[in-house]
């Protein structure tokens, strides 16, 4: 019930606009630092809202009930997409995986 609540919260159209561009950007960045070129717009978004989930986790486990704002959102989503990128590296031989 929880999770259903806070899903419907976060939801809303400026939820949903938030999530997108904070993906993107955390993407591209880390599609950059990463030694690629990036995935594309929607490979960016993805790898970024996947890292996003990512280093939701691992944030949460090192400073509990945290909140970072947008920028740190950003930030968080880009150590998490990193994480993301160096695994699909190591599982698929350095190939392009998204």
């Amino acid at each position: 019930m929880v999770v259903a609540t806070v899903l419907a919260a976060s939801l809303n159209p400026g939820g949903i606009i938030a999530w997108l561009v904070v993906g993107l950007i955390a993407g591209f960045l880390a599609g950059r630092v990463m030694s690629g070129g990036g995935y594309g717009i929607v490979g960016d978004i993805v790898v970024g809202i996947i890292g996003a989930f990512l280093g939701g986790l691992v944030t949460n486990l090192l400073v509990p009930d945290a909140n970072f704002g947008f920028w740190g959102s950003i930030v968080v989503s880009f150590i998490g997409a990193c994480i993301l990128i160096a695994i699909l590296r190591a599982v698929t031989g350095g190939r392009r995986a998204l």
